[in-house]
């Protein structure tokens, strides 16, 4: 079906969920790493079976990627791409406590490509043999839209407007500090348009033109992204939940701040109610201390996973913060908590 038959006449699943108030947050996917490859378009639905540029040896490889993270792919940029050369960016999480994800990126003939990839995924030893080829981007804040419409049409649909507006104005205007991409489907497309914001790792869904300048600037106020949260990927769904709560509290320094997080209690059974607890250091390592949160049910919404004419609907829990406190930290010297998790 192409995407102008599935426009005539489809429900689009992220109108269902944003109609109905579903609340995005605590769907943000949660990974140790990420693998992102330069492929060129179209996108199959099944993109990582493609014949070129992958191979079956490095698809075999990929099931180390699966196993605890998340490979995508970008499409060429025009501004951002090589001629002959594949683009592959590699963020893994650094340790317990972190900010952001660790940053690789190298840009290697296509003949490299597979090699890389073994090297990334199964060899590091052989990783010193593509120095030349590593990138020092580290300072280049990279946002990923996804516009993958043979996975759902609403991420075409309603992605690509984001896409298009990020790349054109804050993008250009940057000057060299942003890039956009248009990138392969990452979960939760009833939330379409979504992003991930890296290195930090934070997740957004139902995404709408006004509130970008918020999003990219990182000032004016916070709470206007409440909605619009999914998560961050360095947590698990209800320690997400608690933390949304958190950073409106602490304001825009929490997104610099090394978190961590832990269930503490939970309903197993009905998963109806959890009690989790955020650990945190700011940013320049001189205060530790912790939050305790209880998310309990407060409610479901009807909501669609797939577009379509004839998509069923399916009910959905949707949770509440109903308890948060600041506690004192393991121990009340910040260099002694940290010396006790292995940060200094």
């Amino acid at each position: 079906m192409t995407i102008d038959q599935t426009l005539s006449n489809c429900r689009f699943c992220s109108v269902i969920s944003q109609t109905n108030g579903e609340d995005p947050i605590g769907s943000a996917g949660t990974f140790e790493h990420y693998l992102i490859l330069e492929t060129a378009q179209p996108w199959s639905a099944k993109i990582w079976l493609q014949p070129e540029p992958i191979s079956q040896e490095v698809l075999d490889a990929l099931h180390i990627v699966w196993e605890r993270g998340r490979p995508l792919t970008i499409a060429p940029d025009r501004e951002y791409s090589h001629p002959s050369y594949t683009r592959v960016l590699y963020y893994r999480r650094p340790a317990k406590l972190f900010a952001e994800f660790e940053k690789h990126e190298f840009i290697v003939p296509h003949s490299l490509f597979s090699s890389l990839i073994l090297a990334l995924l199964k060899h590091p030893d052989r990783l010193p043999s593509f120095e030349e080829y590593r990138q020092h981007t580290n300072h280049i804040r990279e946002l990923l839209i996804c516009t993958h419409a043979n996975i759902d049409v609403a991420c075409a649909r309603f992605g690509y407007p984001i896409y298009q507006k990020l790349r054109s104005e804050y993008a250009n205007a940057s000057g060299g500090k942003l890039r956009v991409w248009r990138c392969s489907h990452f979960g939760g497309h009833q939330f379409a348009p979504t992003l991930i914001d890296m290195p930090q790792g934070t997740y957004w869904g139902h995404l709408q033109l006004e509130i970008l300048d918020t999003l990219v600037q990182r000032n004016g106020s916070l709470t206007k992204l409440y909605p619009f949260y999914r998560g961050w990927g360095g947590l698990s769904q209800f320690e997400q939940i608690a933390e949304r709560e958190i950073w409106m509290q602490e304001g825009w320094d929490w997104i610099n701040y090394h978190k961590m997080g832990q269930v503490l209690a939970m309903d197993e059974v009905n998963q109806e109610w959890a009690k989790v607890r955020i650990d945190f250091t700011t940013n320049d390592r001189t205060t530790s201390s912790a939050y305790e949160a209880m998310i309990e049910l407060s409610g479901h919404v009807m909501t669609a996973f797939d577009s379509g004419d004839n998509e069923p609907l399916e009910k959905v829990k949707q949770y509440r913060v109903s308890r948060l406190v600041k506690v004192a930290a393991i121990n009340d010297s910040p260099a002694e908590t940290l010396r006790q998790r292995g940060l200094n």
